[in-house]
């Protein structure tokens, strides 16, 4: 069947220029939010913390605590992340950089200079295959696209399909100094957690981001932000409860619109300019949406837009 094909712009560019022509006052909202940082250095300190307690207890606390506690604090941490690449703790690219870093520690996993370079390109190119990494691969369409067990099985795997992913993106490369900060930062600490807590304290970092990637309601995030719902819309929010640990990571149309605006404001988009979100399809429930994702046999894998260009299709040359 393959991805619906749109011959459209990606919808972001116009509405940010229709909203800034009739509020110029979302203006006022871009910028830094230097407290970020403060949360950054909070959640990896919780995040040692809970290493240290589980580290104390049984396998089956540990993992409860896992489920319950540490995929909310990773995904958290992951959200803290994204708004560091965009940079928007900091004026200072340098310091967004190192901040990002520190976000990733508690991921266990050293993943956030190459998530900067082809999140980054999401933006400027989505819906663009050879470009969006945000785009389900074919081999995955392949080896997962297959009912509900299928689609559980690609969402508890998604923490490493990421990985691979910007492997055959157009252009893709990071800087191999912050990279290689990146991998020695995060493998250190992860190196001092087993030394110092054992195992069980790692195992539990390490599970704590593959739920909070995964197969768990914070996981169906990726599912919330571009799999379609309802005809011809490409992206989607989500307006529920859990934004309040999440850091406003639902607010992804006012996200996608203007990127240049913190977490901590971008509910002030939508109150702002309430008919251009108001109007559109979100959603209310991560947990909802994950078990529809899993059991509706006409939500899968290919849900998504593709476009040749993030204009539309390519006009055929003229001999």
């Amino acid at each position: 069947m393959g991805f619906i094909q749109s011959t459209e712009p990606e919808p972001h560019v116009a509405r940010r220029r229709e909203i800034l022509a009739k509020y110029p006052q979302i203006k006022t909202l871009m910028g830094r939010d230097p407290k970020t940082a403060l949360y950054i250095i909070l959640l990896v300190l919780f995040q040692i913390g809970m290493a240290w307690f589980v580290s104390q207890q049984s396998v089956w606390v540990m993992l409860a605590s896992v489920l319950l506690i540490g995929a909310f604090a990773n995904h958290a941490s992951f959200v803290l992340v994204h708004d560091a690449i965009h940079n928007l703790v900091f004026k200072n690219a340098a310091l967004n950089q190192i901040f990002a870093i520190l976000a990733n520690l508690p991921s266990a996993a050293p993943s956030a200079v190459s998530f900067k370079t082809y999140h980054l390109k999401h933006h400027a190119h989505q819906g663009v295959e050879e470009m969006d990494a945000d785009l389900p691969r074919k081999w995955e369409i392949w080896l997962f696209n297959r009912g509900f067990w299928g689609k559980a099985l690609w969402l508890n795997m998604y923490p490493l399909i990421i990985i691979f992913r910007p492997l055959d993106i157009r252009s893709f490369s990071t800087p191999f100094d912050w990279t290689f900060v990146n991998f020695v930062v995060v493998l250190g600490f992860d190196a001092l957690i087993l030394y110092f807590f054992g195992f069980q304290a790692f195992a539990y970092l390490l599970l704590s981001s593959f739920f909070g990637l995964g197969l768990h309601p914070v996981g169906a995030r990726w599912i919330q932000e571009h799999f379609v719902m309802k005809e011809d819309q490409e992206t989607y929010s989500y307006y529920g409860p859990l934004n309040k640990i999440a850091f406003n990571v639902g607010y992804h149309n006012e996200h996608h619109d203007f990127a240049g605006i913190p977490w901590s404001r971008l509910p002030k988009v939508r109150e702002m300019a309430p008919e251009y979100y108001n109007t559109l399809e979100y959603h209310t429930s991560w947990s909802k949406l994950l078990w529809r994702f899993l059991t509706d046999p006409n939500i899968t894998l290919e849900s998504r837009i593709e476009r040749e260009t993030r204009f539309g299709l390519r006009k055929p040359k003229v001999a």
